[in-house]
């Protein structure tokens, strides 16, 4: 299967994306936009993904998947190995309640057009834009960590010993994070299973600084 995955380095929702489609082991052809420069909103974009986010997954028969969690959750389906869920329902509900934290909470009032609508229609400088990112990301993390501290289901990765779809979703936010200089330590659980993480190649090599377009 030939994959042409449509992003963009810095976007989160890439970030988990491009980690999941490694930890399958799958390749993909890279096609980047340049989202401040709105290279997402040209004509051939839109005519992909209306919404014009990214990422986008264009697959061999033409068929364009959307949402990273939504293509993901595809992926577990058309390639279930490595499992990126638990094969028990509780061990799955827990997954997913880590997963849409993240994924729900912090990244929806986090992403780019949630800043830029704040500096454009309320003249949020960046100053301005950093509260406001850490502050969402705060009111999520501080529960997050008692989450993973507090549970033993939680082991070297958020769900036992193999990372999964939290996992996923915790890498890209952190990332995203350090453009705020949010100190992760603060979260040492968090912290810990990030640093396992950016060990792993397939996580690693997802990262914003690893892709082409980061130069």
């Amino acid at each position: 299967m030939t994959l042409k995955l449509h992003n963009y380095f810095r976007s989160s929702t890439s970030t988990r994306l491009r980690a999941a489609l490694n930890l399958k082991g799958l390749d993909y052809a890279y096609v980047s936009y340049a989202l401040r420069t709105k290279e997402n909103r040209s004509p051939g974009f839109l005519a992909l993904n209306p919404q014009g986010l990214v990422p986008a997954l264009e697959l061999e028969d033409g068929m364009v998947l959307t949402q990273s969690l939504a293509i993901i959750e595809w992926l577990e389906e058309t390639r279930p190995e490595p499992a990126l869920l638990p094969s028990d329902a509780n061990g799955r509900a827990r997954v997913r309640a880590l997963s849409y934290m993240i994924a729900c909470e912090v990244h929806p009032l986090n992403n780019l057009r949630v800043l830029n609508h704040l500096a454009d229609r309320f003249g949020a400088d960046e100053a301005g834009q950093k509260a406001w990112f850490t502050h969402w990301v705060t009111t999520t993390f501080e529960p997050l960590e008692a989450m993973l501290a507090g549970d033993a289901a939680t082991g070297a990765f958020c769900h036992g010993e193999t990372p999964g779809l939290a996992d996923i979703c915790l890498y890209a936010q952190v990332w995203n994070n350090k453009r705020f200089a949010i100190d992760t330590a603060q979260w040492p659980t968090i912290a810990a299973i990030f640093e396992r993480l950016d060990a792993i190649d397939a996580f690693r090599n997802a990262a914003p600084p690893s892709q082409p377009d980061a130069a």
